[in-house]
C-alpha cells in the first residue's frame, strides 16, 4: 500500500524499543511455525480436512516465513529444503500445487503462493519451476482462449483452479484468488505489457463499487460469498476484499494517483476501525468484522498502524489464534501466517 522509501523511512523513524518488540514477536512466530513443520517437510491442518493434504497450506506458511527478514529469524537450512521439495513433490507435470490426491486443495491460491514462496527463496535452480507455475496460472484466467468473452462476469479473474472451466459454468471465482495470482505474476516477472493485465482490469472494475463509495466487493458469480450482503441493488463494500482490491489494481499498473485507487483508499481509511475488518451492516453479519481480523491485517498492512494489537494477541508459545472460526483462523497455522504477513512489512 505505500511505497518501499516510506516504508524505510517509518523504520528509521520508530523507536528502538517497538522495532526491538516487532522483531522480537516476528521471531517467536517464525520459530513456532517452524516448529509446526511436518517430517515431510510440509504444514498440515489438524483442524481442516481440506487443509490436511498440506498443499495450499504449506504455500501460505512457506511465504509468509520467506518475508521474515533473515536478520530477524535465520530460516534453518534443512527445513527449508525439506518444505521446498514437498512443494516440488506436490506440483504437477503441468505446474499446479493443489492437485496431487483425490481431492483439490485450491489450486490456484497454492500454486500463486508456491511462486511467491519460490521468488523469495532466491535460488537459480527454482526458475524453471516458477514459469511452468507461472504459464499454468497464466492459462487459469477466464479469457477468450477458454471461451470467455469480455461481456461475461467471470472474465478476467481466477477461480479455485484446476480443470479448465468453459462458458457458461464458471464455478467459483473471486477477488482473494485474483489478488494472489496476479501478485504471484507480478512476482516472477510478467510485464505490465501482457494482456492477461488487461483482462484482469475488467474483472477488478466490475468488483469496485463505482459509481459509488469506491470500495469493492467479493465475487461477481457468487452472490453469497459476497459477505457484507446487499446495500440496495449493490454488494456493500467492505475491509478485506478492498485492500484485496487495491493491491490487485497496483498489480495491474494502476498507480496511487489513479481514480480507482484513490477512491477505494478513501473508503478504506474512512471506513477503518482498527483490528477488525469493517464494511459490515446489522445483527446478520456481526461475526465477520472479528472473523476477518488476521486477513485484513495482513491485506492492509503498510497502510494502518495495527501492530501493536497483533503483537497483543499473540500466544506464549509465539503463535496466533483468531477466537472466531469463520474463516478458520482459529487454525493457529492459518493466522499465525497472516500475523507475520502484517508485521514483517514495517
Amino acid at each position: 500500500m505505500i511505497s518501499a522509501r516510506y516504508r524505510l523511512a517509518l523504520l528509521a523513524a520508530a523507536p528502538a524499543a517497538l522495532l526491538y518488540r516487532r522483531r522480537n514477536a516476528l521471531a517467536a512466530g517464525a520459530e513456532y511455525l517452524w516448529g509446526q513443520q511436518a517430517d515431510d517437510g510440509g504444514w498440515h491442518s489438524t483442524a481442516y480436512g481440506l487443509l490436511r493434504s498440506g498443499q495450499s497450506l504449506t504455500a501460505f506458511v512457506l511465504d509468509a516465513l520467506l518475508r521474515v527478514d533473515e536478520r530477524t529469524f535465520r530460516p534453518p537450512k534443512q527445513a527449508l529444503q525439506r518444505a521446498l521439495g514437498f512443494l516440488q513433490r506436490h506440483t504437477s507435470e503441468e505446474g499446479a500445487v493443489g492437485v496431487i490426491g483425490e481431492v483439490p486443495d485450491y489450486p490456484n491460491y497454492a500454486t500463486a503462493l508456491a511462486v511467491q514462496a519460490y521468488v523469495r527463496a532466491r535460488r537459480d535452480e527454482l526458475q524453471p519451476a516458477v514459469r511452468r507455475m507461472t504459464a499454468w496460472l497464466l492459462a487459469q484466467q477466464f479469457g477468450e482462449a477458454n471461451g470467455w468473452s469480455r461481456e461475461q462476469a467471470a472474465f478476467g479473474g481466477w477461480g479455485m483452479g484446476g480443470e479448465v472451466r468453459r462458458p457458461p459454468y464458471p464455478g467459483h471465482v473471486d477477488l482473494s484468488m485474483t489478488r494472489h495470482v496476479l501478485a504471484s505474476l507480478q512476482m516472477a516477472g510478467v510485464p505490465l505489457t501482457d494482456a492477461v493485465y488487461s483482462r484482469a482490469r475488467v474483472y477488478l472494475e466490475r468488483l469496485q463499487n463505482l459509481p459509488g463509495d469506491g470500495g469493492f466487493f467479493f465475487s461477481t458469480t457468487e452472490e453469497d460469498t459476497n459477505k457484507a450482503g446487499l446495500d440496495g441493488r449493490r454488494f456493500r463494500s467492505y475491509g478485506t476484499t478492498t485492500a484485496d482490491g487495491i493491491r490487485s489494481l497496483r498489480c495491474c499498473g494502476y498507480t496511487d494517483a489513479d481514480p480507482r485507487v484513490t477512491a477505494a483508499r478513501a473508503w478504506l481509511e474512512q471506513a477503518h476501525t482498527g483490528f477488525t475488518a469493517p464494511g459490515f451492516v446489522g445483527e446478520a453479519y456481526r461475526r465477520w468484522p472479528a472473523g476477518l481480523r488476521f486477513y485484513y491485517a495482513s491485506a492492509t498492512a503498510g497502510l494502518f498502524g495495527m501492530t501493536d494489537a497483533i503483537e497483543q494477541q499473540q500466544q506464549a508459545d509465539g503463535s496466533w489464534r483468531n477466537e472466531e472460526a469463520l474463516v478458520k483462523e482459529d487454525d493457529p497455522l492459518i493466522a499465525t501466517g497472516f500475523a507475520i504477513q502484517a508485521l514483517a512489512v514495517h
